[in-house]
């Protein structure tokens, strides 16, 4: 690609969409200073080019440089638009401004005063995610101060890129780990900075987790090893920047949460994954990475995730790999039941004999979509191990007719309370079991048979994050990246990469329990 287009650039080199086109390359493979520089040159040729200005805006964001991000931020707010897509950047761009300023506060504070989830309102988070005019934010919600308050809060330093040895050392030990993460799929590019985000991430998991065991390992502590509920993340926010209260907009208070992660006395499973999230939100500003259960009414509404395998005339690259088994996971659920759901969650009976057959031999999305007669979906199973006979609703599979250009057939996963809480008990309940298979052998990594106990258990609490899908986005790698830590502090490396063709979450997902 990136020699495709320097032969375009060789023919016409102030073909500005050249440039923009490199600088999405770059930025996709993590090399955020490159993309900037393709961005400028672009926005040289072309200065009203708002997607150039809100991608260097973002990769400036990303790589701590806050003034540029912010200048940028404020010049894609101020260009006159003439269309709707350009409307979505500009919107995103108020938001993505909010927590750049955000982040430059926390900037050289501990990674742990670091806290979208908890600071910032959940009416800006519900918004941000869903891409909507910021007007019901901007005057609801206690805004940002300006750069130079957030900077002089932050203490912001000159960054320093002369590392130690010791440093040195723990990057490339967590680059060789991150790049574990890899997908050897179609429309997966490798990203270099997100292999580092992985690798960390999965280091800080594996000394906190280390830590937790070594604590519940010793006699005196045996009667902490015990069943709990942890409820306390129940949409709890406290405040702070973009946030509808302004008491805390400057406290550098660590939540109880953080300090029992600190102390590593104390692990719950969401405090284990919340470390991934942090990085994954810190590696990548211009997502919105948050807990769907800390997004309040769009939470209790059932705010979910949307994946499309084909969008219309469009296969999606990533995802249509999976179509035909998504296909017949959904024609297997529809003759087990023998009805769907419709958009209004009722009932559409499929008892019909003919209909039966015709969904037997469907060879297409639009084949179901014509049985049925209207939009559907159904759910695929996933069974507890934790309660025996409890089946959890894992994925919905959709089909909805968009007009002439054909179906969107998707995989949506939603997040309603009563969901959350059925799965909040069954991630309780792995992870007890992988604490529970580690910490009752005295030697553990000495004992081939312990450590298969511990292996499946951590493969048994990945498969029902992955069914799960608790994050707005984001869910795929950080399940990954707890697994590759949990196995880290496990003492056994994960040596071997993810097959071609295959991507850990679909199979999950496509899957009817963790064996």
């Amino acid at each position: 690609m990136l020699d495709n287009l320097e032969k375009v650039l060789q023919i016409d080199s102030r073909f500005s969409k050249a440039y923009h086109l490199r600088g999405i390359l770059y930025h996709g493979m993590g090399r955020h200073r490159s993309a900037i520089k393709e961005l400028s040159t672009a926005l040289t040729l072309d200065a009203s080019s708002i997607e150039c200005l809100y991608l260097r805006a973002s990769c400036h964001h990303a790589i701590g440089e806050y003034k540029a991000a912010i200048k940028d931020y404020d010049d894609v707010l101020d260009l006159e638009l003439d269309s709707m897509d350009k409307f979505v950047l500009q919107c995103l761009a108020f938001y993505q401004k909010e927590i750049a300023l955000y982040t430059a506060s926390k900037a050289n504070l501990e990674f742990s005063q670091f806290n979208i989830d908890d600071d910032v309102d959940p009416l800006f988070k519900e918004y941000w995610c869903k891409r909507l005019h910021p007007k019901n934010v901007a005057e609801k919600v206690y805004r940002q101060p300006p750069l130079r308050i957030s900077l002089r809060s932050g203490r912001l330093n000159k960054q320093d890129f002369k590392f130690t040895k010791h440093q040195t050392s723990l990057l490339l030990a967590a680059d060789s780990i991150g790049k574990k993460i890899q997908y050897n799929c179609r429309g997966f590019l490798p990203n270099q900075r997100q292999y580092r985000m992985a690798g960390l991430a999965a280091i800080e998991i594996a000394q906190k987790v280390s830590k937790a065991w070594r604590f519940l390992r010793n006699p005196k502590n045996s009667a902490k090893l015990v069943r709990r509920r942890d409820k306390h993340n129940m949409s709890v926010n406290r405040g702070g920047y973009c946030s509808t209260s302004t008491l805390s907009a400057g406290s550098p208070t660590s939540s109880p949460s953080e300090e029992r992660v600190s102390s590593g006395i104390s692990l719950s499973w969401q405090d284990v994954y919340n470390i991934a999230v942090k990085w994954r939100q810190i590696s990548e500003p211009c997502d919105p990475v948050v807990w769907v259960n800390k997004l309040s009414e769009e939470f209790n509404s059932g705010f979910g995730s949307h994946t499309p395998l084909l969008l219309g005339q469009a296969k999606i690259v990533r995802y249509y790999p999976y179509y035909l088994r998504t296909l017949e996971a959904a024609k297997t659920i529809m003759l087990d039941l023998k009805y769907v759901n419709n958009a209004e969650d009722r009932a559409i009976f499929l008892t019909d004999i003919e209909k039966l057959k015709k969904i037997e031999v469907a060879s297409s999305c639009s084949d179901l979509y014509n049985v049925v007669g209207e939009t559907y979906w159904v759910a695929t199973r996933c069974d507890s191990i934790a309660f025996q006979g409890r089946r959890l609703e894992g994925t919905r599979i959709t089909t909805q007719n968009v007009g002439k250009t054909g179906f969107d057939f998707a995989i949506r996963t939603p997040c309603t309370p009563s969901r959350w809480e059925e799965y909040q008990e069954e991630m309780t309940a792995a992870w007890e079991a992988i604490c529970e298979a580690y910490c009752s052998d005295p030697n553990p990594t000495r004992d081939s048979n312990a450590l298969d106990a511990v292996k499946a258990a951590i493969l048994r609490m990945t498969y029902y994050w992955y069914n799960f899908m608790p994050l707005s986005r984001g869910s795929s790698v950080v399940g990954y990246v707890v697994l590759l830590g949990l196995f880290l502090a496990a003492s056994m490396d994960v040596t071997a990469s993810i097959p071609p063709g295959v991507q850990v979450d679909w199979e999950a997902i496509l899957s009817p329990d963790p064996g």
